[in-house]
C-alpha cells in the first residue's frame, strides 16, 4: 500500500509540474518564427509611468492586444507574428500617443519607447518616426530577406532558398553527386550544407533521408509568392535554435488579412524560343524538345459566410498551389543492332566486317590473318600447344 501511495504522489507531482511549466512559460520568447515589441513609457521629464495602458494592433488583420506597464514603466508583447503594427499608449492625465507602421521581422525584438505629454486622454499624438534599427536585444548575426526582394530578384526555378546566398558569409557550396547545389543548398562560414538548419513557420523542415538522397536539404518548398520573408542567421544565434553548426534559414508563410488578396502566375520555357547549341548546329542534329510550365496561385483573406459569419478582425485563411510540368528530350548517339543482325537472330554478323572502315586486320596464334570484327564459333575453337604442329591445319605453333 505504501508503494502504491508513493506512486500516486509521484504521478500527481509530475502532472502538477508539467502544468506549472506550461503556465509559466507563456511569456518566454518561445516561438522562433515570431518577434516581440517592448519598451518603456515615460513622461516628458523622463520619469517612468507605471500602470499605463499599451495596445498593439495588427494593421492588416485589425486584431488588438493590450497590456499595462509595470512598476518600472516597461511593457512587452511576445510572441508577435511578423507584420506591420500600430502601437498606442495612454494614461490618466496624459494625451494618448500612437506610433504606426512598426515592422516586426522574424525573431526581431523591436524596442519602441513612448513619451506621454500632459493633457486630456481624448487628445492623441501620432508619432511617425520609426523605431531604432540597431538590434540591441540579442547578438545574432543575420539578415532578413523580405517578400519584395524574393519577388523582384531573378530566380531560375523559383526556389527561394537560392536567395540565402545574398547574405553576408554565405556562398555556393561545392558540387556533390546528389545535386544539392542545384536545389538551393548553401554553405555558411565555411561549414558544409548539411550543417544548416531549415525552419518553416518555426517547424523543423530538415530532410532526414540518408545522405540527402532526395537531392535537397529541406522537405517542404513553398512557392516564392507564398513566402512573407525569411531570415538567415549565420552566427551567435540563440540556443533555442539548436541542431546545426552552420546557418539557420527561418522562413514564414503569408497569412490572410482583412483584405482579399492573391495572385496567379505561369512561367513558360519552350525550345521554340531557344537557339540550337553549337554541337546541334555543327552535327545537323535536330534540336531536342523542351517544355516547362510552372504555374500556380495564392489567395488569402477573412473567412466570410454571407448572412452567417463575418470573420473580419477575427478569422482568416491563406492557401497556395504550384504545379510543375516538364518535358525534355535529350539528343545522344548510340549503337544499335542492324536489321540483318536482328532478323538472323544474331547469327549473321557479316556487317561487322563489311561496314568497318579501313583494312584493319588481326592474327591468331597460328599467324593466320583475319579482318577485325570476325566472330569465332566457340564450338570450333581448340587449344594449340606451343612449339608443336597443329594437327588440323598442319601449321606450326610459335614457341612460348
Amino acid at each position: 500500500m505504501r508503494t502504491q501511495r508513493a506512486g500516486w504522489r509521484i504521478l500527481r507531482f509530475v502532472v502538477f509540474s508539467s502544468a506549472l511549466t506550461l503556465l509559466v512559460s507563456t511569456h518566454l520568447f518561445a516561438q522562433v518564427d515570431t518577434g516581440s515589441v517592448l519598451g518603456t513609457v515615460k513622461d516628458q521629464s523622463g520619469a517612468v509611468i507605471p500602470g499605463a495602458k499599451v495596445s498593439l494592433t495588427d494593421e492588416g488583420k485589425g486584431l488588438t492586444i493590450t497590456t499595462t506597464t509595470g512598476a518600472d514603466g516597461s511593457y512587452v508583447f511576445t510572441p508577435v507574428k511578423i507584420g506591420n503594427y500600430t502601437l498606442a499608449a495612454e494614461a490618466q492625465g496624459f494625451e494618448k500617443i500612437s506610433q504606426t507602421h512598426i515592422t516586426v521581422n522574424i525573431q526581431q525584438h523591436v524596442v519602441a519607447d513612448l513619451t506621454l505629454k500632459p493633457g486630456a486622454v481624448s487628445q492623441t499624438v501620432e508619432v511617425t518616426g520609426a523605431p531604432p534599427q540597431l538590434q540591441t536585444q540579442e547578438a545574432s548575426v543575420g539578415q532578413v530577406v523580405g517578400s519584395q526582394t524574393v519577388n523582384s530578384l531573378p530566380l531560375n526555378g523559383r526556389n527561394f532558398t537560392f536567395l540565402a546566398q545574398i547574405v553576408a558569409g554565405v556562398n555556393t557550396p561545392q558540387a556533390d553527386t546528389r545535386g544539392n547545389a542545384a536545389s538551393g543548398a548553401f554553405a555558411a562560414n565555411g561549414e558544409r550544407p548539411a550543417q544548416n538548419n531549415y525552419l518553416l513557420d518555426g517547424i523543423d523542415n530538415n530532410s532526414n533521408t540518408i545522405d540527402f538522397l532526395n537531392g535537397t536539404n529541406f522537405v517542404v518548398l513553398p512557392p516564392i509568392d507564398a513566402i512573407q520573408e525569411f531570415k538567415v542567421q549565420t552566427s551567435n544565434y540563440s540556443a533555442e535554435q539548436g541542431r546545426a553548426g552552420g546557418a539557420i534559414l527561418n522562413a514564414t508563410v503569408k497569412s490572410g488579412t482583412n483584405q482579399l488578396h492573391g495572385d496567379v502566375w505561369e512561367f513558360v520555357r519552350n525550345d521554340k524560343f531557344d537557339a540550337a547549341n553549337f554541337f546541334e548546329n555543327s552535327g545537323g542534329v535536330h534540336k531536342g524538345e523542351f517544355r516547362l510550365n510552372q504555374f500556380g496561385f495564392t489567395i488569402g483573406g477573412p473567412v466570410v459566410i454571407p448572412h452567417k459569419f463575418d470573420g473580419r478582425n477575427k478569422l482568416f485563411f491563406f492557401g497556395d498551389y504550384e504545379g510543375l510540368r516538364t518535358r525534355q528530350g535529350t539528343v545522344f548517339t548510340n549503337s544499335v543492332p542492324t536489321a540483318l543482325q536482328s532478323y538472323s537472330g544474331f547469327t549473321n554478323l557479316a556487317e561487322l566486317i563489311t561496314e568497318q572502315t579501313g583494312n584493319a586486320t588481326g592474327t591468331d596464334v597460328l599467324n593466320r590473318v583475319f579482318p577485325f570484327g570476325t566472330v569465332f564459333d566457340p564450338a570450333t575453337t581448340r587449344p594449340v600447344v606451343c612449339g608443336t604442329t597443329d594437327g588440323v591445319t598442319g601449321l606450326p605453333a610459335p614457341s612460348c
